[in-house]
C-alpha cells in the first residue's frame, strides 16, 4: 500500500476535503476519488462537507443582502434629499407643478420601480413627456409606451398616432394590450396611453414630491397679499 495511503485515510476521517488532501499530499482527485467514493464513512465526510459549504453559501448570501440593502438604503435617501432640493429650486416652475398634479392624479402610486401615467387625452400625455423631458432630464430613449386599444382599431395606425403625440418612437412601445368588448356609446377612440419610466430611483423621487407638495402649495406666504 502506498505510504500516503495511509495519511490519506486518517485526513479523510478527520473531514478533510478531496482538495485540502490532495494539496497537502499531491495525490490526483482522481486518485482519492477512486479510495474512498465507496466508503460508508467517507460519504458521511462528504455530506458534513457539502452541508458546511451550504451554511457557508446562505451565510454570505444574507451578508451580501445585507450590504446590498444598506446601499439601497442610502441611494434612496440621496433620491428623496434631491427630491427636497429640486422643489426649491423648481417650485415656481409652472411646468414643475402642472407634470407633478397630473402625476398626483393620474399616475401609478403602488409600484416600486416605475414612474408611470396613463389617459385617454393625447394633450395629457403630451404634456407629461415634456415635463418628463424638461424637468425630470429623461432621455427620450428611457421612456416607453403601452397602449391598451380595441380589437377593431387598427394597432399600427394607433401606434402611429401616440407615437406624434408623445414623441417617442413606436419601436420604444410594448406590444399593445388589447381589450375585449366595447361599449356601444362610450367609444375611446385610440384606447389608453400608458408612458412609463423603469426607475426606483425616480419613483422615489416622484413620491417624495408628492408628498411635499401639498404642504408647499399651501404655504401661506404665497397668499398674504391675496
Amino acid at each position: 500500500m502506498r505510504k500516503d495511503k495511509g495519511v490519506a485515510f486518517e485526513m479523510r476521517k478527520t473531514g478533510k476535503s478531496y482538495a485540502e488532501i490532495r494539496n497537502s499530499l499531491k495525490i490526483p482527485k482522481a486518485t482519492l476519488s477512486g479510495w474512498f467514493s465507496e466508503i460508508g464513512w467517507s460519504k458521511e465526510v462528504a455530506k458534513k462537507l457539502a452541508a458546511k459549504v451550504q451554511i457557508q453559501h446562505t451565510v454570505r448570501l444574507v451578508a451580501l443582502d445585507k450590504i446590498r440593502g444598506q446601499h439601497l438604503a442610502h441611494a434612496y435617501e440621496e433620491a428623496r434629499s434631491e427630491a427636497r432640493e429640486d422643489l426649491e429650486i423648481l417650485k415656481y416652475n409652472p411646468l414643475f407643478i402642472a407634470g407633478l398634479m397630473l402625476y398626483w392624479g393620474e399616475g401609478d402610486k403602488a409600484t416600486k420601480a416605475q414612474v408611470r401615467l396613463a389617459n385617454t387625452d393625447p394633450e395629457l400625455i403630451k404634456l407629461f413627456v415634456f415635463f418628463l423631458m424638461k424637468i425630470c432630464n429623461i432621455p427620450t430613449e428611457k421612456v416607453g409606451v403601452h397602449i391598451l386599444t380595441y380589437p377593431d382599431i387598427d394597432d399600427k395606425s394607433n401606434r402611429r398616432y401616440w407615437s406624434e403625440i408623445s414623441g417617442i418612437a413606436p419601436e420604444k412601445f410594448l406590444k399593445s394590450v388589447l381589450i375585449q368588448g366595447r361599449h356601444k356609446t362610450r367609444r375611446l377612440g385610440h384606447g389608453v396611453c400608458s408612458v412609463y419610466v423603469s426607475s426606483t430611483y425616480f419613483k422615489v423621487k416622484m413620491l417624495e414630491w408628492l408628498k411635499l407638495l401639498p404642504e408647499e402649495l399651501m404655504n401661506l406666504r404665497y397668499y398674504e397679499n391675496m
